[in-house]
């Protein structure tokens, strides 16, 4: 009997798909990577088939699909939402009811014709589970852990929105939950779509945002829209948020409490900003460390393993390790809802009996020092992989002049390149699964340009000035760099600048504003955020050793054992797939060179580039 559970998230948004073999996870991926439509919610047939493709396998070769949620338990939710605002939220009532009655209610079905229009073989059965179930399956059965507490958080499921659970060898217990309308997701998501950004999208804008700010309004906060309690349990004052009556976050009562109407869109960004951002990130923390404490008193564990949504806010995970509660933590690098479809697949396999075989592992890695692959996610690189003959044969469709090297040979030339200040396109193995770059599909610059933060920004990702970029450092060398007492392969902790990097003149001096952008903090500027902190991902040579030889390249030249990381797209598109992405960003943008496979190509080197019209007009805001 087959082994193989196909898992599958969909139809909200970031649908994902992901295969699992036993206890093994064999291929990962997000539909909007396919696609090109940035957290595309439909069917993920592309994520599907390059899943069976990885494995060798037809549909006829899976023994389960694992949907990542209960759609009659969660249109219980809605209806009962519905009711309970009545008559407020007719209009939205009235255009999302037609939908659930006629296939969202009977998503397996849907599930079912979908599958089946993939013309690979028999469809297996279908079987569903609960949101928070396969978020926290995500975040437990992959981990390096034997037992850990495991806190799932984000905006809402079908009504859970925290919930703790208790992962000892192949079990998970449920411990505790937090139910809708009360949601640090949908707070967090109020404040995002209050200062401007998209909900859903913009919420790591705002996390990037807050270190500009003074958390002046956080009392305002507490006092008004959460109800905090010692355990970290939480109430929200409802009459302050709109999302129970409609499409929108707030209303006039949060205009009220917040001096005026909420930011628009593009606008420019003022003090209330930052102090905003500021404040519900200072909340935000002390709700997750609350929690926290909450989940080692109530398991006795020592290690924690976090999803959902919230596991995604980078700066409140640092928080939880700088608080010294848990040993160490472990955050599920796809912790959205993407990450769901992988959480069902494990799930359903745990049920069935699966073994956890990284644990043995785990175990003997543990003791060799950091950078070591101990989880199950192989560094995340789930996605698909192209040949050279593949790549060549893309390139030379679009007269692309490029150089054939030995992965020695190229990676003493970039690192020579990225030292001389250019900015590198990375295209190399397998594609990443979750929101990261990390190293496989990545755009990457030299952290001690003091100039690279603000070029990568305007002239690259044709984004907004004041966003950070996140260092890649070689595991051996992180703690010379930065204070953090652990691995974070997966770029999802925030940690301080260590002291011996920091410049002595580092202080603000006066400055206010994005003005504090341009005073330089620490001997790796275009990575230290205006708070001396790095988003960081730490490097070892067993979870991605195409990309730690080239962090070895650039430091033997260098003397620096760090890259600036950012995602390979530019902003409001999904991160590159396929070699034709690749060179279109590389093209559009002003990268410098573009490492892709075994082949090197250098922007002067390239054809002349022509499209109809701007492009940028096709790619929505992110």
């Amino acid at each position: 009997m087959s082994e193989l559970t196909l898992g599958i998230s969909a139809f909200y948004h970031d649908s994902a798909a992901a295969l699992v073999d036993g206890g093994t996870i064999v291929a990962a991926a997000q539909e909007e990577r396919f696609t090109r439509i940035r957290h595309d919610p439909s069917f993920p047939a592309e994520a599907i088939a390059a899943c069976l493709r990885e494995a060798g396998a037809g549909l006829g070769d899976v023994s389960a699909v694992a949907y990542y949620e209960d759609p009659a338990l969660k249109f219980r939710r809605v209806l009962a939402t519905y009711l309970g605002a009545a008559p407020y939220g007719y209009a939205s009532f009235r255009d999302t009811l037609p939908s659930w009655l006629s296939w969202k209610l009977r998503t397996p079905k849907t599930l079912e014709r979908r599958l089946a229009e993939l013309e690979r073989g028999p469809v297996p059965p279908i079987v569903v589970r609960r949101h928070h179930e396969s978020h926290a399956a995500s975040a437990f059965y992959p981990s390096p852990y034997e037992s850990a507490a495991v806190l799932c958080i984000d905006g809402v499921g079908e009504w859970a929105t925290t919930t703790l659970w208790h992962g000892r060898g192949d079990r998970l217990r449920p411990l505790a939950e937090i139910r809708f309308p009360h949601s640090l997701g949908l707070l967090y998501s109020a404040f995002t779509y209050f200062c401007g950004f998209k909900v859903d999208s913009g919420e790591y804008k705002l996390m990037g945002l807050a270190p500009y700010g003074t958390p002046r309004y956080a009392e305002t906060i507490r006092r008004k829209l959460i109800d905090i309690k010692p355990d970290g349990s939480f109430r929200l004052n409802l009459r302050y948020f709109a999302y129970l009556r409609g499409q929108v976050m707030t209303g006039r009562g949060f205009e009220e409490l917040f001096g005026g109407p909420r930011r628009t869109p593009e606008g420019p960004l003022t003090e209330r900003e930052f102090d905003l951002a500021a404040s519900v990130q200072a909340v935000t923390e002390e709700v997750v460390i609350r929690l926290a404490r909450t989940a080692r008193v109530a398991t006795g564990e020592s290690k924690l393993c976090l999803a959902g949504g919230v596991a995604l806010n980078c700066v409140a995970n640092g928080k939880v390790v700088e608080e010294g509660i848990f040993d160490e933590i472990w955050v599920q690098p796809a912790a959205g809802d993407a990450g769901g479809a992988l959480g069902a697949a494990l799930a359903v396999t745990a049920e069935r009996g699966a073994p956890r075989p990284h644990i043995a592992g785990a175990k003997n890695d543990r003791a060799k020092g950091p950078g070591r692959a101990r989880d199950a996610m192989s560094g995340a690189l789930l996605g698909p992989a192209f040949s050279d003959d593949e790549i060549a044969a893309a390139l030379d469709s679009r007269g692309a002049v490029y150089t054939r090297l030995d992965e020695d040979e190229l990676d003493r030339q970039v690192a020579a390149a990225l030292a001389e200040g250019k900015i590198a396109g990375w295209f190399q193995g397998r594609m990443e699964f979750g929101p990261r770059a990390l190293g496989a599909r990545s755009i990457l610059g030299d952290p001690r340009d003091p100039a690279m933060q603000s070029a990568m920004n305007l002239k690259i990702k044709f984004r907004e000035s004041f966003r950070p970029f996140a260092p890649s450092v070689l595991a051996a060398d992180a703690k010379d760099y930065f204070a953090l007492d652990q691995d974070s392969p997966y770029m999802l902790l925030v940690a301080p600048i260590a002291a011996a990097q920091r410049l002595e003149d580092g202080g603000d001096a006066g400055v206010t504003g994005l003005d504090r952008l341009g005073v330089p903090r620490s001997t790796i500027p275009a990575v230290t955020h205006v708070d001396s902190s790095a988003r960081v991902q730490t490097v070892g040579e067993e979870s991605n050793p195409r990309y730690h030889r080239l962090l070895t390249a650039f430091k033997e030249r260098t003397g620096c054992p760090v890259l600036v990381n950012t995602s390979f797209n530019v902003r409001g598109e999904p991160i590159v797939h396929s070699p034709h992405d690749a060179y279109t960003c590389f093209m559009r943008t002003h990268i410098d060179l573009l490492a892709i496979g075994g082949f090197l190509l250098r922007k002067e080197d390239q054809p002349e580039w022509t499209e109809d019209g701007d492009w940028r007009t096709a790619i929505p805001l992110d």
